[in-house]
This record gives structure tokens, sequence and C-alpha cells, in this order.
């Protein structure tokens, strides 16, 4: 996901479009929306909710101030950020996403230059000597291949045509269970390759998944996130997929707005009877609670932000957010839903977090303990807990699934819930 919903370039009244202002009048006129606040703070309430929903390139926002070639390899120094001082192994995107380069541990950290000095452990496209900003990520790597792992290129049926995506397999034969990646808000599949180690070795084939508007699928006619209202649709078609090809039962990852989209899937899909687990990475649990800390953030008025919530839920903001439809985030409240989720599901996510607040994931957890396991990180921000350390993550997440990947041993029940009749199934939806 990007670093903020909103910029400091907040559009001022006399700069919005003639539609806009018509469309405020209307809603005012009409006693709805807009009356919750005037018309200045309704034009920042409008760029808050499109913000949120609306798919933007990669921020390039580190500096890169030099890079050196030693005896030991490369080595890049850039200003000190809280990203950039964390340890571990991380990406710079540059070059608008043409160059990539896999950052490795701290060199050396000055507070007083406020520059940090790391090791540049690979490559793998572009003259990081040209660059002078660069985008910081955890989709450390750009492909299976620089896993050393051999993928096949596979297109899934979606809403609007075929969703690229990359299938890893286990071993020579389709697997029985699979692995989907769902990868986050602003992010691409590449956030998912750093769990396929994992799911391999617990002999799990993988489907790296795109899904629509993440600028791989195809992209819906408004061309907005549904922030898992409508993107779960697509994760349905990578599980029939799945299943056309050999799996009986699926396990599903999500990273971040991933994560309320998984859910969205375990609970709303006709395959969720073959949904084993879910594997949770810094997941949105409550949007309003995310929406609320954003605006937070940012400084804007408690009910600025409270009027760009309503417009994205309330049919009427459509005119104004651009959405096909709009958000129904009472639905995705998963704090307050938390018993009715009936999916073995594991949530790591680092108390640190200043994008997507843990405190959902852990009062989830709290109130739903029978299905839900919480596992904190600390240090390690957002969606980073494999970069800070892996072998944590790796084990964590090894240790959970092979618990519920075991055989299950109900008398008169298929151990796999793949094999039991599609029509039976305890879970509400």
């Amino acid at each position: 996901m990007a670093s903020n919903f909103v910029a400091t370039d907040v559009p001022a009244e006399s700069t919005m479009s003639l539609r806009t202002k018509w469309a405020l009048a209307g809603m005012v006129a009409g006693g709805t929306l807009a009356g919750l606040v005037g018309a200045g703070s309704s034009a920042l309430a409008v760029y808050f909710a499109r913000r949120v929903i609306t798919p933007g390139a990669r921020h390039e926002d580190q500096e890169v101030l030099a890079v050196i070639k030693g005896d030991d390899g490369l080595q890049v120094i850039l200003a000190a950020t809280p990203d950039t001082t964390i340890d571990g192994v991380f990406s710079l995107f540059f070059d608008g996403g043409k160059g990539h380069a896999r950052i490795g541990r701290i060199v050396s950290y000055s507070p007083a230059e406020q520059t940090v000095l790391r090791e540049v452990q690979e490559v793998y496209s572009g003259d990081l000597f040209q660059a002078r900003r660069a985008g910081w990520s955890g989709a450390t790597y750009p492909d299976p291949a620089a896993l050393g792992l051999a993928a096949e290129d596979v297109e899934i049926d979606v809403d609007g045509g075929k969703a690229p995506a990359w299938l890893v397999r286990a071993g020579e034969g389709p697997a029985s269970t699979w692995a989907i990646m769902v990868h986050g808000r602003g992010a691409t599949r590449l956030e998912g390759l750093r769990a396929v180690k994992t799911a391999r070795s617990l002999g799990m084939d993988t489907l790296l998944i795109s899904y629509r508007n993440d600028g791989l699928a195809p992209s819906t006619l408004d061309g907005r996130y549904g922030l898992g209202s409508t993107e779960w649709r697509d994760v349905e078609a990578a599980i029939g997929y799945a299943l056309s090809r050999g799996a009986a039962e699926v396990v599903l990852f999500g990273w971040s707005m991933g994560g309320a989209i998984t859910l969205q899937t375990a609970d709303l899909s006709k395959y969720r009877h073959v949904i084993r687990a879910l594997v949770l990475d810094a997941p949105v649990i409550n949007w309003v609670n995310v929406m609320a800390h954003h605006a937070q953030v940012n400084r804007i008025p408690y009910r600025v932000g409270r009027y760009g919530q309503l417009m994205l839920s309330h049919p009427l903001g459509r005119r104004l957010t651009g959405l096909a439809a709009p958000v129904d985030f009472k639905a995705m409240d998963w704090e307050a839903r938390a018993i009715e989720l009936r999916t073995p599901t594991l949530l790591i996510h680092s108390v640190d977090d200043d994008y997507v607040p843990f405190g959902p994931s852990a009062i989830l957890a709290e109130k739903n303990p029978e299905m839900v396991t919480f596992e904190p990180f600390d240090g390690a921000r957002h969606t980073k807990e494999w970069n800070v350390d892996p072998e944590k993550w790796e084990r964590m997440v090894r240790s959970w699934l092979r618990m519920q990947l075991a055989p299950r041993n109900n008398p008169g029940q298929s151990d796999r819930p793949g094999q039991s009749d599609p029509g039976q199934s305890d879970r509400p939806g």
C-alpha cells in the first residue's frame, strides 16, 4: 500500500471542477450528506474519499544520495527515514518503476547527517547509479526466477477479461492444497513472492494473482478500488482455477487490503468450503478504523473524515467518488463480526504499523480465539514483518499451517474440505 491516502496538494474550493461544485450544491440543497460540513470542508472530504479508492503510481519518496562500488560490491547512501533505517532486506524501485534493486543490511547510520549506508544485494533492472529518488518496498523479488523457482505464466478468467498470474509448483504433479497470494492496495503480485518458499515447504502449489485495477488485471469501468467489496470475486475466480487444475482446497495469504479481500472471499465465495485457512499480514480488519487513523495523521478534522467515509458508503456519494456502487463498511468490519469468522486465521501484525493500526487485529483474535491466532511483531512498520525477520515469519507461518493442514479425524467426514459436498457448509453467507 502507498504511504498515505492524502497528500498536501488538496485542491482549494476555487479550483474544484464545475461538475464537483454542482454535485456538492445539489447534495446540500437536497439535505443529504453535505449538510454535515461546509463547502470548503466538502472539497477536502471529496479529495480524501477519492484518494482511498483511486489506484495510483508508486511514490518515489526516498532520496538516493550516492552509490558506491567497493571491494565488497555495491553500497547505497540514502537519506535516513523511518523506512530506510529499519534493518532487513527491502527493495528500491526507481526510474518510474523500471529500475529495481534489492537492498540489504545497514552498514552504517549517521544520525547527525541523517544518512544511512546500506549494502546492495542485487540490481535486477535499471541503472542505480543514475537514480536520485526511489520508492521503498517490502516486495523484495521481481519474479519467481529471482528465488530460483520455475513458474508458469497463466491467465485466470475474471470479470472483464483475463488476469495474469504466476503458478509455482511444489512438485512434479499438482498438489491437493494450493496457496493463493493476494497483494495489497497499490502493490502487485510481487508482494506475495516472500511467502512462496514457505508454501512450497508445506507441499502447496502457489498461485500469485492479480486483481481488478491493480495495473495487471483488467480494470473495471469505474477504475476504483472496492477495498475488498469487489476484488474478492477475482480471488474466487483464482480458487475456481485452482480447483479445475487438481486442487482440493486452498490457503489464502493476504497483505494489507489483500487481508480485507481474503476475509470477504471466505465470507461470500461459493468456494468458501474449500478455504482451509487464512494467513493475513498487516490486514485491514476495519476500514473505518483505518480511515479515521489517516484522517488524524493528515490533520483532517474528524467531521471531514467522517464525511469522506459517508461519501464512499452512501449511494449518492457515487457522483463525487466515481464508484460504481457504494462500499459496505459494515460488512467488512471484522471487529464487529468477529464471531462470524469460521475459517482458521493467522494474523501477523507489527505493533508499530503506522499505516494500518494493529489494534483491530488484536481485538479480532481476542473476540474469536477459537478461530484466530494473533502473532505480533515489533519494528516492522507496515507489511514488512518478513523483511525484518524472515526466519521468524517463515517459522511462525509454517508451524501454524502444519496444524491447520493436518488430516482431520472427524468420524464420517472427509479429511479435506475440498472433497466434501460443495452444497454443505456451516459458514454464514
